[in-house]
C-alpha cells in the first residue's frame, strides 16, 4: 500500500484529492496538511511514501516545505497546483529544482473516472517508486551548481571524433518525459548562449504547463526557450518545445510543422514522430538524445536516426528519474553513447565545437 500525504491550504482541494487517491486500492491517504509547517512535522513523524504539494500557502509555502523535507526526510514529492497564473507555473518549476519530481494540474472535480483523475493516480503510483536522495539546505539550483563547474567531464570518444570529421550537425532533437524539467535545466545550463544549433524538444507534461516550462528554462539557463509555432524557422541557440497535445516535426527546409493527427503509442506530442521526421529530413546531420521517462516513446524514432547516421545519446540509469525510455532505446541498439545527465552538455559542446556560430538549415524542402 502506498501511503500519501496531501498538502494544500484549501480544504476543498484536499477533499477532491482525497477522494481520487483513495479510489485506487493501492493508494491510501495517511494524512492531510494545510501548510508547509504541518507537512514538515508530519513527514518527520510518519514518513509517508509520497507527498502531493501545493505551492502558495500561508506561513511556510510549498517551496520552502520541499526544501526542508528533501533535507530532513527525503521522499517523492509531486507538485499539484492550479494553472491560471503564469507566475504560479514558474514557481512550480522552481520547486522541481529543489527536488520535486513533477508538476500536475489540480483536478477540476472529484470523479475518479475522469481522464485527469486517472492520470493523477497513475503519476502518484509511478513517482512513489522513485528513489530520491537527501538535498542539503545549502544546495543551490541545478543551473547555479553547473555554473560553478561542478559536473563531470566526459572525454571525447572515437565515435565523437569520427562524427565531427564526417559531417556537421544541423540540429539537436531531444525526447523526455518524467523528470524532464530538471534534466533539461541541467543540459541547457551547461551550454552557452551562442550554442550553434537549434534544439527541438518533445516533453511529456501535463496539459497547460509547457509554456511555463519554456519560460522557466529561459529564465534559468543561457538558452532561449519557446513553444513552437506553425511553419516557424528554427534558429541556432534556441530551444523549441512541442505545444500541448500537438505533434512536432521538422521539415528539411528548417521549418517546424505542427500535426494534430492521432496520438502515437498514447502520446501527442510523440517523441517518435519528432525523431522520425529528423531522421527523414536531416539524416546524419543531426544529434538525437533520449532522456528520463516512462514507457518506450522515442526508442524507435532514435533507432531511425541512428540508422541514418545521426549521433544518438541515451541518459544512463543512475541519473534517470525513470529509466524506461532510454532503456528501450538501448535495448534496440539505437544508441551511440550512454551518458550520465551531467555529461550530456559537455558532449554536445564537443560534437559542435567546430561548427560556425551561425548555421543555415538544409534546404531540400522535404516535409517532416
Amino acid at each position: 500500500m502506498i501511503r500519501v500525504l496531501i498538502v494544500d491550504d484549501m480544504q476543498t482541494i484536499r477533499s477532491v484529492l482525497h477522494i481520487i487517491i483513495e479510489s485506487d486500492p493501492e493508494l491510501t491517504v495517511v494524512g492531510e496538511a494545510g501548510s508547509g509547517e504541518e507537512a514538515l512535522a508530519f513527514c518527520r513523524k510518519f514518513r509517508p511514501d509520497i507527498v502531493t504539494m501545493d505551492i502558495n500557502m500561508p506561513g511556510m509555502g510549498g517551496y520552502e516545505a520541499i526544501r526542508q523535507i528533501m533535507n530532513e526526510t527525503p521522499c517523492p514529492i509531486v507538485v499539484i497546483t492550479g494553472i491560471e497564473s503564469q507566475p504560479l507555473i514558474e514557481v512550480s518549476f522552481k520547486a522541481i529544482a529543489l527536488g520535486a519530481l513533477t508538476v500536475l494540474s489540480t483536478p477540476r472535480g472529484p470523479s475518479p473516472d475522469s481522464d485527469e483523475a486517472k492520470s493523477l493516480v497513475r503519476q502518484i503510483k509511478t513517482m512513489a517508486a522513485v528513489k530520491v536522495i537527501r538535498r542539503a539546505l545549502w544546495m543551490q539550483s541545478t543551473s547555479e551548481t553547473l555554473n560553478r563547474g561542478q559536473y563531470l567531464l566526459v572525454s571525447p570518444s572515437k565515435a565523437t571524433s569520427l562524427f565531427k570529421l564526417q559531417k556537421a550537425a544541423h540540429l539537436v532533437a531531444i525526447g523526455i518525459s518524467t523528470g524532464g524539467p530538471p534534466a533539461l535545466q541541467t543540459i541547457l545550463s551547461g551550454l552557452s548562449s551562442d550554442f550553434p544549433l537549434p534544439i527541438v524538444i518533445v516533453q511529456h507534461i501535463s496539459q497547460g504547463f509547457i509554456s511555463g516550462l519554456a519560460s522557466w528554462l529561459s529564465n534559468t539557463t543561457p538558452i532561449p526557450c519557446k513553444v513552437a509555432k506553425q511553419a516557424e524557422t528554427i534558429q541556432p541557440g534556441t530551444a523549441y518545445f512541442a505545444p500541448n497535445n500537438i505533434h512536432l516535426t521538422v521539415m528539411g527546409n528548417g521549418k517546424l510543422w505542427l500535426d494534430a493527427s492521432e496520438p502515437v503509442g498514447g502520446h501527442r506530442p510523440s517523441v517518435n514522430i519528432l525523431f522520425e521526421s529528423v531522421a527523414r529530413n536531416y539524416g546524419a546531420k543531426a544529434i538525437g538524445i533520449l532522456l528520463t521517462g516512462m514507457g518506450q516513446d522515442g526508442a524507435w524514432g532514435l533507432k531511425a536516426m541512428h540508422q541514418t547516421g545521426a549521433y544518438t545519446i541515451a541518459q544512463n540509469e543512475a541519473s534517470s528519474v525513470i529509466f524506461g525510455m532510454p532503456k528501450a532505446a538501448i535495448e534496440l541498439n539505437a544508441v551511440e553513447e550512454v551518458l550520465d545527465l551531467s555529461q550530456i552538455a559537455t558532449r554536445l559542446k564537443s560534437l559542435t565545437e567546430n561548427i560556425p556560430k551561425q548555421k543555415e538549415a538544409p534546404s531540400d524542402g522535404r516535409e517532416g
